[in-house]
């Protein structure tokens, strides 16, 4: 299998590093195409003014440790995905794998990840795709990660999903803890829709400048059913999958039964 991978944390992130790592001993071919810095938040912009400059990954870097090949660029992550499926990749990918994450890309939060993003962006083209995320903790074991998910993501190739699917994977902290002694929980539940984090801290800078900071409240008030939000805060493994689509066919049967009727020529 040849898997393209990407993140949304930059190249030099652990999360990547160590996914790369793992997946290097699985699979028959490896690339790597990520930010050169940070892009988290980003979700599916592009960079469309200026222009992508691709630079070849060397020893000096971390995620070189096992030679594998690869760029860093200056755009975001759908930029990455999209360099590196048309363009940098000697093959065309299998798989696109995007991660591991700092931090949960969980509930509504999906929408502006660009860990989410990535995976979107390859899922376009038709290419099985997974966006990886791991909770925020003072120890965070990225290795430990990638080997809970990757058997989680060899499961998941063996299903026929329908097009542009893309499975978004989140990993609790406490379940990180107990692995690999105790096996995590792992449940298929849908994403939060809930409205959450729309909160702001309020203050002035050292130059009286007043300012707004978001923060991560309030929580989302719960769904009726179990959702990936709830289910990570009870310490369980969540699979969620999204997709990337424009058209909402009700929305447009109600807007034309309203504008024009019966009239077919609507």
């Amino acid at each position: 299998m040849k898997v393209l991978i990407t993140n949304d944390d930059g190249v030099h992130s652990q999360g990547i590093i160590q996914l790369a790592k793992l997946v290097r001993r699985h699979c028959d071919e490896v690339f790597l195409v990520a930010p050169r810095i940070e892009q988290s938040g980003v979700s599916q912009a592009i960079t469309f003014l200026s222009p992508l400059f691709p630079h070849a990954l060397g020893g000096d870097l971390d995620s070189q440790d096992d030679h594998i090949p690869g760029y860093s660029v200056n755009g975001t992550p759908v930029d990455c995905v999209k360099l590196g499926i048309h363009e940098l990749c000697p093959w065309k990918p299998d798989l696109v794998l995007s991660g591991i994450n700092g931090g949960l890309n969980a509930g509504i939060n999906v929408g502006h990840s660009g860990t989410a993003g990535a995976a979107l962006a390859a899922a376009t083209f038709e290419i099985p795709a997974f966006a990886m995320s791991l909770e925020s903790s003072e120890s965070m074991d990225f290795g430990l990660a990638a080997e809970m998910v990757w058997p989680l993501i060899q499961r998941v190739m063996e299903i026929s999903l329908p097009p542009r699917t893309v499975v978004n994977i989140n990993i609790p902290a406490i379940a990180l803890e107990k692995y690999p002694e105790t096996e995590p929980e792992v449940v298929l539940v849908p994403v939060e829709t809930n409205p959450m984090a729309y909160g702001f801290d309020t203050g002035a800078d050292p130059k009286g400048r007043p300012y707004y900071w978001s923060t991560n409240f309030p929580v989302p008030e719960p769904s009726e059913f179990l959702t990936d939000t709830q289910a990570l805060a009870a310490g369980k493994v969540t699979i969620s999958t999204i997709s990337y689509d424009l058209n909402q066919p009700k929305s447009l049967d109600v807007l034309k039964s309203a504008m024009f009727g019966n009239n077919p020529s609507g």
